[in-house]
């Protein structure tokens, strides 16, 4: 949630950080604002609304500074106003900051600060960050013994730091030292961007792409003290951490829309290369088996284990319902899917031979690091499955599976979702080999595989089939979706895709459920989704349907090319090609994020910054 960028250099800072938050709006968009250091003074400008609105009022009204902040928000305490738009500042405006995350502890702290007479302007509670920055700034200086420079300054971020409870990601500028931006977190990410003569900071690497190449992800308890000619980092219990400098791959290509309208139909068409990404090097032909380099875990070790755990949240979460059916399927290993902001605060009874997937795109959900971390206290193994490179959960994890996705801009997850199918896909062939499954049949998945993005490309076509149903339907208020078994997540999937960007109440069910109460819904106006590709229980799916059907209800069908059976019961329907049961999801998926896309359009919503969502969700 939000976005943070900052810039130290010789250079108008306006410029990067105003581009910089329009590369982090799909962390939140309910408000943007800026502050720039000039000379001993801090300008400020905020707005409700999206970043070009912002940019708006700094055309008319501009500030000049070389050192700067800015923040675009996702609203957490207080609603989206002018008054609650970041950046705030703390006493007289000495200390000017922003934060990401959650201080749950702000109204005891809020307390004790209006005691001590401090004034509170907005709701949030990144004010009583501010203002505690600002007081234990003021007590460093009335002891006597602290000049007001760079170190006092770090000295009163950090022992505010101390007695905030939740998340931060904080960068603060101060009125009174020129040129110094002093930035710390707590399970909210951070990255600083080397350059020559200047930093950069940001919530994450996008903004940094193109201004450099060189970038230091913060741990949690660290503050980097950052100046146009120097980066240090210091850890809250008084060490300096070794500087752990990477190299930024990602280049601005991968967040171009290039020949598309919107990120999310960029990154539906993405998906081709983006599953051959996640397969590229993963196919063993010799033994018919999958092999991974980051796992960490020898193979006695993986033979061992006798439970896996899934955990992850929403689109994640249906990714790790599919993981279920294939490891369970592939390997006979009993596996549960748990969502992660359920597990992180259970204590279910785990043998020491369980092991923990957590499931991401960001690596920086709060729920699911939470859950992993609390996993790994316990002992348990702790692999991720994540996108994002340098992330806490990529990090922390005792290994894992990069899904090498690209970055996923549209706040509705489309590719890393079928990304996450393929590599639990690539993980039940591995475990299934260590196990039951034959040569022929390792060798077999292999070449489905390998076949998928083609299969997907070919998958695409149906987009034009996807409109004309769209126009059919777009004005309905409610919609069901119905599959069964690989295909019941799915199902999931696409009501949840229709409810984050159409605003349409949608659900999933199991087809054979409905009859057990959703049944109850269907009249004319309800369109059924059933994804309905042949399959071993084809019959009984179109049984539901005939329920369904029965009762006079509308069904759009996702169905295997050449099933003249469904075209004679469906009032609609969309073909994709056939392919095994269990690579169906992949396969099965694409209409439904198509369908949601182009529903919509029609409906006039904006796709790609839909109401009150935001890419990464860092608070709890």
């Amino acid at each position: 949630m939000c976005g943070i960028v900052g810039y130290v250099g010789p250079k108008p800072a306006f410029g990067y950080l105003l581009e910089g938050l329009f590369r982090l709006e799909y962390r939140g968009y309910d408000s943007a604002g800026v502050a720039l250091q000039y000379e001993k003074t801090i300008g400020i400008r905020k707005k409700t609304g999206r970043v070009s609105q912002l940019a708006e009022i700094c055309k008319q009204n501009p500030i000049p500074g070389s050192c700067g902040i800015g923040h675009t928000r996702w609203a957490t305490h207080g609603e989206p106003s002018d008054l609650n738009s970041h950046p705030h500042t703390g006493g007289n405006g000495e200390v000017v900051l922003v934060h990401n995350g959650v201080i749950e502890n702000y109204s005891l702290l809020r307390d004790r600060l209006r005691a001590l007479g401090y004034v509170f302007l907005s709701a949030t509670d990144t004010e009583v960050a501010a203002h505690l920055v600002a007081y234990q700034l003021q007590v460093a200086v009335d002891a006597g013994t602290n000049p007001l420079d760079a170190k006092t300054c770090v000295q009163a971020v950090e022992a505010a730091a101390a007695q905030i409870k939740g998340t931060y990601g904080l960068a603060v500028l101060f009125r009174d030292v020129p040129g110094l931006l002093v930035a710390t977190r707590l399970g909210s990410p951070l990255v600083v961007g080397i350059g020559r003569g200047e930093h950069f900071l940001a919530s994450d690497a996008s903004p940094l792409v193109g201004n450099t190449d060189q970038i230091v992800y913060l741990k949690d308890h660290e503050t980097a003290v950052i100046t146009a000619d120097s980066f240090v980092l210091h850890h809250h219990d008084g060490t300096a951490p070794a500087v752990s400098i990477q190299a930024l791959v990602q280049t601005s290509r991968d967040t171009e829309l290039g020949e598309f309208e919107h990120h999310m139909l960029k990154e539906i068409f993405e998906q081709p290369q983006t599953i051959e990404n996640a397969l590229r090097g993963r196919l063993d032909d010799e033994e018919a088996t999958a092999k991974f380099g980051g796992l960490n875990l020898d193979p006695q070790t993986l033979r061992a284990i006798d439970r896996i755990v899934l955990t992850g949240c929403g689109t994640s979460w249906h990714a790790g319902l599919v993981g279920e059916y294939l490891i369970e399927g592939f390997a006979r290993i009993p596996v549960e899917v748990e969502y992660a902001s359920e597990l992180r605060y259970r204590n279910p009874p785990m043998s020491d031979r369980t092991m923990i997937f957590a499931i991401t795109q960001s690596g920086e959900t709060a729920d699911t690091l939470a859950a992993m971390r609390e996993c790994k206290r316990k002992g348990h193994p702790t692999l991720a499955i994540c996108n994002t490179v340098g992330s806490s959960i990529a990090r922390e994890a005792d290994g894992g599976i990069y899904l090498h996705a690209g970055p996923e801009v549209g706040v509705a997850s489309t590719k890393a979702f079928t990304s996450q199918v393929t590599v639990l896909t690539l993980l039940s062939l591995l475990l299934g080999r260590m196990r039951h499954l034959s040569y022929p049949e390792g060798t077999k998945i292999i070449g489905q595989l390998r076949a998928m993005p083609d299969t997907i490309r070919q998958t695409l076509k149906c987009f034009d089939q996807v409109k004309q149903v769209a126009r059919k339907y777009y004005t309905a208020e409610n919609f069901l979706y119905l599959g069964r078994l690989f295909n019941f997540p799915v199902a999931l999937e696409g009501a949840l895709k229709l409810k984050e960007i159409s605003y349409i109440h949608a659900e999933g069910y199991p087809a054979a459920e409905m009859k057990h109460g959703p049944i109850a819904l269907i009249e004319k106006d309800t369109p059924s989704v059933f994804i309905a590709p042949r399959c071993e229980i084809y019959p009984k799916v179109m049984s539901n349907l005939e329920e369904v059907k029965a009762r006079r209800g509308p069904v759009i069908a996702i169905a295997c090319e050449g099933d003249t059976k469904i075209a004679e019961l469906a009032d609609d329907v969309i073909y994709v090609p056939e392919v095994e049961e269990y690579l169906q999801p992949l396969v099965t998926s694409i209409p439904l994020q198509l369908l949601a896309y182009q529903i919509a359009i029609l409906r006039g919503c904006n796709v790609d910054r839909p109401r009150n969502l935001a890419k990464s969700v860092t608070v709890e």
